[in-house]
């Protein structure tokens, strides 16, 4: 089943406004009618004029390529027009686009407008680069605050991530981080009034989870040979929103890691870096103590 997205209506008591919100929803119950010419062609209008609910629903049938041909240039515009207007979902969805397509520094900026709003995927993907350090200053601690608001708010990868967050910080270290994080969130901007159902959002972004996916090991022709039954266990040392950066980490670490394979594990817009295999975990996280506070936990090989 397909989930609807929420957008909220711009009502703010006019009656210009009031008109606008209405068309708006006229768009949406035509949309929920599978009638997205005619939703397009009610928001067009609006979003012409600078409603940005209008323009980010705009954004999305261009994205979908329903009641218009897909075009993702023209998505992307819609959305940078309601994200400049503070459009929460158009922030979170044009950083989203821009971070998985390789515009890290954009895709962040957007995303770290949404996430100072509460939003849980926006939360979840800036932080996860805050904690890395990845296109963004390293800040673990407020990475692990970002982090664990999301996770608060139900988001099933934030839980998964933090999950493993809570391997790699310290105790004190995640003490500052939660007091961050309720202090963040007592100053967030109260959420939009009203929410309609409207477009289908963009799938959360799945920067970590507890699980590992199918991983593949280093190119070339110099790389290890495959890992064998030996060993069931790997050390992970980050996650990355591309596969150069994980690469260059293993390279820095190559010495300390003699003799051991290096696997990049894909898990949605990132690369995940492991190592190994190692015989037991206390192997593997002999390994890591062995490391001198570089970012490592024992993962089971699958």
């Amino acid at each position: 089943m397909i989930h609807k997205y929420l957008v909220a209506a711009a009502l703010f008591g006019a009656v210009s406004s009031v008109g606008s919100a209405q068309t708006v929803r006229a768009g949406i119950a035509a949309w929920q009618h599978a009638d997205y010419s005619r939703a397009v062609s009610i928001w067009r209008p609006l979003a012409e004029k600078g409603d940005a609910d209008a323009a980010f629903n705009l954004g999305q049938a261009y994205r979908l390529g329903r009641g218009v041909e897909t075009n993702l240039a023209a998505a992307q515009t819609w959305f940078g027009r309601a994200a400049a207007k503070g459009h929460i979902d158009a922030q979170t969805t044009l950083g989203l686009m821009l971070f998985e397509n390789g515009d890290r520094v954009a895709g962040l900026r957007w995303l770290k407008q949404a996430a100072e709003k509460g939003e849980p995927r926006a939360l979840l993907v800036y932080g996860t680069a805050l904690f890395n350090g990845d296109g963004i200053k390293q800040d673990p601690i407020l990475g692990y605050a970002y982090v664990s608001r999301a996770a608060a708010q139900g988001l099933a990868p934030a839980q998964a991530t933090l999950e493993q967050l809570n391997q790699i910080l310290p105790i004190e270290q995640r003490k500052k981080a939660l007091a961050i994080a309720m202090a963040k969130a007592k100053s967030a901007p109260p959420p939009r009034s009203a929410p309609i159902r409207a477009v289908p959002k963009a799938k959360p972004a799945q920067v970590a989870t507890a699980r590992p996916t199918k991983a593949t090991a280093a190119p070339g022709p110099t790389a290890p040979a495959p890992m064998v039954a030996a060993g069931g266990w790997r050390i992970q040392l980050g996650a990355f929103s591309q596969r150069g950066s994980a690469e260059a980490l293993f390279r820095k670490l190559s010495g300390a890691l003699a003799g051991r394979q290096s696997f990049y594990v894909v898990a949605g817009p990132v690369t995940r870096l492991q190592v190994g295999p190692y015989a037991s975990r206390a192997a593997a996280s002999a390994a890591c103590a062995a490391l001198h506070g570089q970012a490592c936990f024992p993962v089971p090989a699958k």
